[in-house]
């Protein structure tokens, strides 16, 4: 009996550990817009995750992300190379 009740206190304890944080109120208003939506998603466990935040960014947004990476990297590396060439220049200069 001992047992249960230390395990029961371990609970107790957890419990106000988790509303202390706001777990329990995060993961209830999740749940209670999951309950209020008219249309219920497919996949309980994707609008959970996307409602929480923990859902990663869409597939064509990362590919759309991929790409502006791309295209500002050779405009940085043309700019670079734009600089080394000015301060080039302005070397030459200096020693006339």
């Amino acid at each position: 009996m001992a047992h249960y009740r230390a395990s029961e206190s371990k609970r107790e304890q957890f419990r106000r550990y988790l509303e202390k944080s706001g777990v329990l109120d995060t993961i209830t208003s999740v749940l209670v817009a999951l309950y209020e939506e008219t249309d219920k998603p497919n996949n309980a466990l994707d609008f959970i995750k996307l409602h929480l935040g923990a859902a990663g960014p869409e597939p064509a947004d990362v590919e759309t992300l991929r790409m502006e990476l791309a295209d500002l990297q050779q405009k940085c590396n043309l700019l670079m190379e734009e600089n080394k060439e000015l301060r080039n220049r302005v070397r030459s200069l200096e020693y006339v």
